[in-house]
């Protein structure tokens, strides 16, 4: 499903067909109306032409979650500005490498004088700030009541960058996703259309707004199929069970369905109304998709994407809803398996995920070096991840490429071992990474979250219990016990943190010698 428009076309239609009705909820109670929001973001990109914005002109925000946050956000895809939204915890100095990469022409922070500024380049020029408070107070705000709520923005779409996403910047410096508004527009079409979102729909909204997930495919899926949001400043246990009977959709990543399991709250009463919950932003594993389902009665939809794909995958509504399987891919994406030199591999052979689609990102910001690079001769985005198509169209991660394990000459690839240990009693979950072997290369090194810390599982326990379901030289040779697992704003697990973690002396079982 295509749109070459500005993508803030899509929500004008419900505006038009009743602009009183509620658009969303705060945490207080709070309820706003779609004419609210209209309005707000159009005052908003009033104030940022007056401030010297020009299409075009990158518009960064490091700043609370707020109705007023979603609004600048509009603001800028109505006026063709491109949106760069910062993490809220980044520190200053990785902040200030972001900034002196974009070059944003204001900078929307949470206070005047924001230290990230002091620490930029001599040769970079300091954008503008203006601030936005945790409940819309500040200069931005004050400047915009003198604004006109009514904008009309020139010719913008199509092709042109709405949004500048940064990938996560696990390893390395990250690099800058520039995604259009016909990408966006795609993806919010057609997830509205697969996940069959309504007019009725509630989405219980409590992921951040700095990111893709938070954004695409919450926020905009929603606003574009005319729904209405519960909207929380962050994610709570108590605060998203409170709300789930008033809810018909909630999308999470998988930390939070570990901490909703975890709470005596969570029951099948709570969830009546409810049709759809997904996961997505990190594997979910499939004890939690069989203990979700055990305690409320519904099957989690776990998809895929990445910040440069947009949604690639999903399980569907209709049909068989697979543990540890991301579904089928979407309408409009053409997806594949290849090998290292981007030959489509049979069904069932593990290899490099590669994608076309409407939903592709345009290239990386100021590196269209890395950009071709990135591209097969026949134009597929090379994801990075590694997986396998079934039979039946069903798509499963094995891992990123940069993760796999090469041990004695034999590929080890970290989700088949973190599922198998994930299934093992007495442990919450797992992540395996590969370090140096004298004899192998490269061995498995495991790292256990247990689920009682009075009684963890004993190395050898979780050697035992991996033996007799994986082949010997995927089972991990050591193991270390850890409180939790070190983890990005979205719940992915940071597998070069693990890395370095493993290079430092700890707890772990001495290397074994045979093979």
């Amino acid at each position: 499903m295509t749109h070459d428009g500005n993508f803030y076309e899509l929500l004008t239609p419900w505006l038009h067909a009743d602009a009183q009705a509620p658009c969303m909820e705060t945490e207080d109670g709070t309820v706003l109306a779609r004419a609210w929001l209209h309005a707000q973001s159009g005052r908003y990109a009033n104030a940022l032409v007056q401030a010297g914005c020009r299409p075009g002109d990158r518009v960064a925000a490091q700043v609370d979650k707020s109705p007023e946050a979603l609004a600048l956000y509009l603001a800028c895809v109505r006026a063709g500005f491109v949106f760069l939204p910062l993490n809220t915890a980044y520190p200053p100095a990785e902040a200030a490498w972001l900034i002196a990469d974009a070059r944003p022409r204001i900078f929307v922070h949470r206070s005047e004088q924001p230290q990230v500024l002091g620490l930029l380049p001599e040769a970079v020029a300091k954008p503008r700030v203006l601030v936005l408070g945790g409940v819309g107070e500040g200069s931005l705000d004050g400047w915009a009541k003198s604004c006109s709520e009514v904008f009309s923005a020139g010719p913008n779409g199509g092709d042109d960058a709405a949004v500048l996403l940064y990938t996560s910047g696990t390893t390395g410096r990250p690099k800058g996703a520039l995604l259009s508004h016909r990408a966006m527009a795609h993806c919010a079409l057609t997830l509205g259309q697969v996940w069959q979102f309504q007019p009725v729909d509630v989405l219980l909204h409590a992921l951040p707004i700095f990111h893709g997930h938070g954004l695409f495919v919450s926020a905009n899926v929603a606003l574009v199929a005319g729904a209405s949001l519960l909207f929380l400043g962050r994610f709570d246990v108590d605060a998203v069970i409170d709300r789930l009977p008033r809810a018909t959709v909630f999308m999470g990543v998988p930390t939070h369905y570990h901490r909703l399991l975890a709470s005596p709250r969570l029951a099948p009463t709570l969830c009546r109304g409810m049709r759809l919950f997904t996961s997505g932003s990190a594997p979910l594993s499939a004890v939690v998709h069989r203990s979700f389902e055990a305690c409320t009665g519904h099957r989690i939809v776990e998809r895929y994407g990445a910040t440069e794909t947009m949604i690639l995958c999903s399980n569907p509504l209709a049909g068989e809803r697979r543990p540890g399987s991301v579904g089928l891919p979407l309408p409009g994406v053409d997806l594949r398996i290849a090998d290292k030199v981007d030959r489509p591999l049979p069904t069932g052979r593990i290899g490099m995920i590669q994608a076309r689609s409407p939903g592709l990102f345009e290239g990386y910001w100021n590196l269209p070096g890395q950009t071709r690079q990135e591209f097969s001769a026949d134009g597929y985005f090379r994801t990075g991840d590694l997986g396998c198509v079934d039979a039946g169209g069903y798509v499963t991660i094995t891992g990123r490429a940069k993760d796999l394990i090469i041990s004695g000459g034999y590929n080890v690839y970290p989700a088949e071992v973190e599922a198998v240990i994930g299934e093992m009693p007495g442990v919450h979950e797992s992540a395996v990474v590969g370090v140096l072997h004298a004899d192998f290369g490269e061995a498995v090194l495991a790292f256990v979250v247990p689920a009682d810390a009075a009684q963890p599982p004993t190395a050898q326990q979780v050697m035992r219990w991996c033996t007799s379901r994986l082949a010997k030289y995927k089972v991990p040779k050591s193991v270390r016990t850890i409180a939790e697992l070190p983890r990005n704003a979205m719940g992915k697990i940071l597998k070069a943190r693990l890395r370095e973690m493993a290079a430092a002396p700890g707890p772990a079982t001495k290397p074994e010698s045979g093979s």
